[in-house]
């Protein structure tokens, strides 16, 4: 474990500088930036009684101003126009000031840490749900091309072919059934394709619009379900186990006798239960060797999930406003140019996907 952690350590410790630099000289952006009035200025505006957003008052300065120095007509003019534009940019930066920012004390730490923590327990639970999915789908799909099963289109045409003769309406509505079965099997199957590629905010927009800080489950279901995450890795696994299949070792365990039955019916083949299990365990059977061969080099491919993942999280929270979330908070002190937190956030993540790493290091 500590030749892994020294092995990110240099990159840890160069972020942490990196942006522990930036952290201390960027400044709070929660005072204004407007231009300032110069004293001569100031005390025109403080004149008791007088209100320059009023055109007859400004008239009446400006007469006034006219009459004790007739030499500066143009200069008294020009200095009430200049008055009356700062006043404006003012007005102007007060309204765009963000009326929730706050000096980086401890309640706001602890606001912005419970945010951080909510934010890594979801993407430790989506990770091991897709990890299991990926897992299970993968070795789901892979058993059932090991069973060499005719295609959907295939069935459809042989039930076509091959129909018996058929004389009662009963016998009738169970050919029907049968045979229409097998297009509405692919339309479960392409509706669920559309889902599992489709944009976590394309598929939440489809049965929610409304968004409060109790939507935890709702997201930790679209992150697993959406953005094409668990197919796109389960696609992956897949590859490794069909891989591993053709390798000699799998020739050599045939020849040992070594049992690779994949038949659901088989005794001694594989079962459905073997298959959903959390702790994969195929012994005495080919599959076993083949699952945790490709299980091991997965290992390095979880590095691009977690990255993948920490990805959708944040689209998702930023795409669909959802408040009280660390994405989301980012992406609005981001609007309101506060990057102190905006670092502190960014680091926060940061620590959260070398922590994936050296972990996913730590396994092999």
């Amino acid at each position: 474990m500590k030749s892994v952690v020294k092995i990110h350590l240099p990159a840890i410790v160069a972020v942490t500088i990196i942006l522990g630099v930036l952290f201390f000289v960027t400044e709070r952006r929660g005072q204004s930036n407007a231009p300032q009035l110069s004293p001569e200025q100031q005390r025109l505006v403080n004149i008791p009684g007088l209100d320059l957003e009023n055109p007859f008052d400004r008239a009446l300065l400006q007469d006034a101003l006219n009459l004790f120095e007739p030499q500066r007509k143009e200069a008294h003019e020009e200095l009430l126009r200049t008055v009356e534009r700062i006043r404006a940019q003012q007005i102007e930066a007060l309204s765009n000031q963000n009326p929730e920012l706050q000096p980086l004390n401890g309640s706001r730490l602890w606001r912005l840490f419970l945010m951080y923590l909510r934010f890594v327990v979801i993407y430790a639970l989506v990770m091991l749900i897709t990890y299991y999915g990926v897992q299970t789908l993968a070795v789901l799909r892979f058993v059932i091309e090991q069973q060499n099963r005719p295609g959907h289109l295939e069935l459809f045409l042989a039930l076509i072919r091959r129909r018996p003769a058929l004389r009662t309406t009963q016998e009738w509505l169970r050919y029907l059934s049968h045979l229409l079965a097998i297009p509405g099997k692919l339309l479960v199957k392409g509706a669920l394709y559309l889902i599992l590629f489709a944009p976590a905010y394309v598929v939440a927009y489809s049965f929610k619009t409304n968004f409060e800080t109790g939507s935890d489950l709702f997201m930790i279901l679209l992150a697993v379900l959406s953005n094409g995450l668990l197919i796109n890795y389960m696609n992956k696994f897949y590859s490794l186990l069909t891989a591993e299949s053709r390798k000699g070792y799998v020739e050599t365990a045939r020849v040992k006798n070594l049992n690779d039955s994949y038949d659901f019916n088989d005794p001694a083949g594989v079962t459905v239960k073997q298959i959903f299990r959390v702790r994969k365990n195929f012994s005495g059977h080919i599959l076993q060797h083949i699952y945790q061969n490709a299980a091991f080099q997965y290992l390095t491919t979880m590095k691009e999930q977690a990255s993948f993942l920490i990805t959708g999280l944040m689209i998702i929270e930023m795409a669909l406003n959802i408040h009280q979330h660390l994405s989301y908070e980012l992406l609005k002190q981001l609007l309101y140019k506060n990057y102190p937190e905006v670092i502190l956030m960014v680091l926060g993540i940061f620590y959260l996907v070398k922590a994936t790493d050296i972990f996913a290091d730590w396994a092999k």
